[in-house]
């Protein structure tokens, strides 16, 4: 059985940029999620769009959006790539926790896995930053990769 090593690190521990040069382009997904947690008058502010800074989903939805187009400058391996897509959406899973899904794709020679948690993780913070005048005890909770797809480890979904 051979010994699973990071990408990242080489064998002295120093750091490295995975080389992808050679790798085929393909098509490649990857959905994440995050949810806030805020309390009653906030979360019935946020749903209602009665909060004093404007529509919260809308500045949430775009800076989610432009987050993912600068992973590779917020996430210091990370490569620059040329996304096909990304969305962010809301739903309330009851009624104090809101879940933010994002979807990233790309063609290319390397995964958009990043991208999309970095989308739901910016779309998280920026509905704080909306709603922290009536809950500065909101919290931002479980960002993780649900859903990946294509490249040479192939799919994935993580369990429920």
């Amino acid at each position: 059985m051979s010994e699973k090593r990071l990408s990242h690190v080489r064998a002295d521990g120093s750091l490295t940029m995975v080389d992808v040069g050679a790798k085929p382009s393909t098509a490649r997904t990857a959905r994440a999620e995050a949810r806030v947690r805020l309390n009653a008058a906030a979360a019935e502010a946020l749903r209602t769009a009665a909060l004093a800074k404007g529509d919260a989903f809308a500045a949430a939805q775009l800076a989610g959006i432009m987050a993912a187009k600068r992973t590779d400058e917020l996430i210091p391996l990370a490569h620059p790539l040329a996304l096909g897509a990304v969305d962010v959406s809301f739903a309330w899973e009851d009624d104090a926790v809101l879940r933010i899904e994002s979807r990233a794709t790309t063609v290319g020679p390397t995964g958009v896995e990043m991208e999309a948690m970095v989308a739901a993780s910016v779309a998280a913070l920026t509905i704080y930053d909306m709603c922290k005048a009536l809950d500065k005890g909101i919290v931002v909770e479980r960002v993780r990769l649900i859903e990946k797809t294509g490249g040479k480890s192939g799919d994935w979904t993580a369990a429920r």
